[in-house]
């Protein structure tokens, strides 16, 4: 087929069908760029009609990267199948990346490297001033050891990036090959996971018959939204794209989305280019800071474990269920019939959290 018969057939497409013919073009496009299989794809796509019956708004959909498969699964691992590629092309045998002490990034990123066969160097900052027993040793961390990794503590406020690049140097020193590994894995070549996923979520909701009106998930390091953007923008989808701020304040979590989407969309070499308005981030379920817990994260977090048996961490997840439950009861979704809640894995992080959800032991 001509391009000018391309042009013609997808002229005659109704959106939908358009929407799945770029699909397909966006395929084509990610199989260009080395990729190794990591994780369970596609994630399932489920319903969540108990916790949609108790907040009254639309139906609740949950889109479920927390069964990766990688190491109890998580967002991450999706950026990390293009990451990991790099690596292994650039030959290297040892991977350096960075996170809070309770990094689900981190918990993968050594889980990738062990299934990969690479030597693993993880630089944990502590963000939070805690010395809780159960949040410096347990959860994420545990399995940061278990799956073979250094792991080494940094303090607050520490530039991260060069900590990693001393690292680095002392290793090539030391006749290693190490490949850095952003926070987050958010980098252009991180978020074609999330480009990725944005094509896989559009065409299980067509195999469903359902039109999403909404995708709600949490954005810290922004490789996740980043992709996403690029994702829907690529398609043209009309899905409404909502980030639930973790960190940052509003005007630097959105910038540090729109800069990385756009630059995700260049790394493509599509020549997309990004709508600032298709970016948007609520920052108001922050709370005290970063990795502290909130009573919205608390309650959301009890909520769906107890309605729909689904466990969410609170660092991300957590606190963007908090999110998008206050909106539906402040009414930021009426009018939506079907809003999918992209669930981000981190599970593991509760046990370093054991203190804060107030839970009775034993019954006689």
């Amino acid at each position: 087929m001509t391009d000018t018969d391309l042009i013609a057939e997808r002229e005659n497409q109704t959106p939908a069908e358009l929407t799945l013919s770029l699909c397909k073009d966006l395929s084509m496009t990610l199989a260009k760029f080395p990729k190794v299989r990591l994780g369970h794809f596609p994630t399932p796509l489920e319903p969540m009609d108990r916790l949609s019956e108790q907040l009254g708004g639309p139906r609740l959909w949950v889109k479920r990267d927390d069964c990766t498969g990688l190491s109890t699964g998580g967002n991450k691992t999706r950026k990390l199948e293009y990451l990991m590629a790099v690596a292994q092309e650039e030959g290297a045998d040892t991977i350096i990346t960075q996170g809070a002490t309770q990094s689900n990034h981190a918990r993968q990123t050594t889980a990738a490297s062990a299934k990969l066969g690479m030597a693993c160097h993880i630089l944990l900052e502590d963000r939070t001033g805690s010395n809780d027993p159960n949040y410096i040793l347990n959860g994420n961390v545990l399995l940061d050891r278990l799956h073979g990794a250094s792991v080494s503590k940094r303090g607050s406020g520490i530039d991260m990036n060069d900590e990693m690049e001393t690292l680095a140097d002392k290793l090539r020193a030391d006749g290693k090959q190490p490949y850095i590994i952003p926070g987050g894995g958010s980098n252009a070549i991180g978020a074609l996971g999330y480009v990725n996923c944005a094509r896989e979520l559009v065409e299980q909701a067509a195999s469903l018959g359902l039109n999403i009106d909404a995708l709600i998930h949490a954005t810290g390091s922004s490789g996740t939204q980043a992709g996403l953007v690029a994702g829907l923008t690529a398609i043209q989808s009309d899905i409404h794209l909502l980030g639930i701020g973790v960190r940052a304040p509003k005007e630097k979590q959105e910038q540090m989305v729109f800069d990385l989407a756009q630059k995700t969309a260049d790394h493509m070499g599509t020549g997309l280019q990004i709508a600032r308005s298709d970016v948007r981030a609520n920052t108001d379920y922050v709370g005290p800071g970063y990795g502290l817990p909130t009573d919205g994260m608390i309650e959301a977090v009890k909520l769906l474990a107890q309605t729909e048996g689904l466990l969410f961490d609170p660092v991300y997840s957590g606190k963007g269920l908090d999110g998008l439950i206050d909106q539906i009861r402040k009414g930021y979704f009426d009018g939506m019939n079907d809003v999918v809640f992209l669930h981000t894995g981190g599970s593991a992080a509760l046990f370093g959290y054991a203190d804060t959800f107030g839970l009775p032991g034993y019954s006689d």
